[in-house]
């Protein structure tokens, strides 16, 4: 992806390349990370609040995290929002199949620009997204302004490992192995390009933590997942 190139530009590049590789986006998900990113996002929901909420999932592709979040939280109302009319088209199948379509209702909307009211909210969640978001710090401000006083932030999102060793491994696997395959399967190898290079250009953990801070988060953490591949980020609206 061109970095030169103007936001709605390159966000309208991103959006088309989701939808390209929207029918086998599952598939690869669970080949490409061994079936781990499921264990990632069961991780995510754990940190929900508990009672009658409201949670808004962004990014939420094809449904996982909306179906995760509505079966940790059985009264739960969910919210899914993607940009992607390619990738929304894939979740409600699944919806039907867990029989959650009364509970998630999808939207078509970007994070930076949410068509909700302010503090409806009791819960953002967004996982694999974030990075792909062009202004970001315009979506965490969204995120913060449709959260209630207590509300919670959860983003999940690929990070880097700190072990020099695994770095050094996984960055094989993520530059090398991991474009081939998920081209070969998609028919899509500029996509699967795309991710280790967005993964290298988000920021590292402490300086994306200090965005949610700057977004008006407070306290902020931030916890890796196997071996650091994967880090969640937990912000509170005071």
């Amino acid at each position: 992806m061109n970095e030169t190139q103007p936001a709605a530009e390159k966000a309208r590049a991103i959006q088309g390349m989701f939808s390209a590789i929207a029918p086998t986006y599952d598939l690869l998900n669970r080949l490409l990370s061994c079936g781990v990113d499921a264990s990632w996002r069961r991780e995510m929901v754990s940190h929900l609040p508990t009672g009658p909420i409201r949670v808004l999932d962004l990014a939420c592709g094809t449904g996982d995290v909306s179906i995760a979040a509505a079966h940790w939280r059985e009264r739960a109302r969910v919210f899914g929002a993607d940009f992607s009319l390619g990738m929304l088209r894939g979740a409600p199948p699944k919806l039907a199949r867990e029989k959650l379509t009364r509970r998630v209702c999808l939207q078509n909307a970007s994070a930076e620009d949410l068509p909700y009211r302010d503090q409806v909210f009791d819960a953002v969640t967004i996982a694999f997204g974030i990075r792909n978001v062009v202004r970001r710090e315009r979506a965490l401000a969204e995120m913060h302004r449709v959260l209630r006083p207590g509300g919670r932030a959860l983003l999940l999102d690929f990070s880097l490992p700190p072990n020099p060793l695994v770095r050094t491994l996984y960055g094989f696997y993520f530059h090398r192995v991991l474009p081939f395959l998920g081209g070969l399967v998609s028919g899509n190898f500029a996509a699967y390009r795309y991710l280790p290079e967005s993964v290298a250009g988000f920021p590292a953990r402490e300086e994306f933590a200090a965005m949610m801070r700057g977004a008006g988060f407070s306290p902020v953490a931030h916890a890796d997942l196997t071996l650091g591949v994967a880090t969640l980020y937990r912000g509170t609206k005071p």
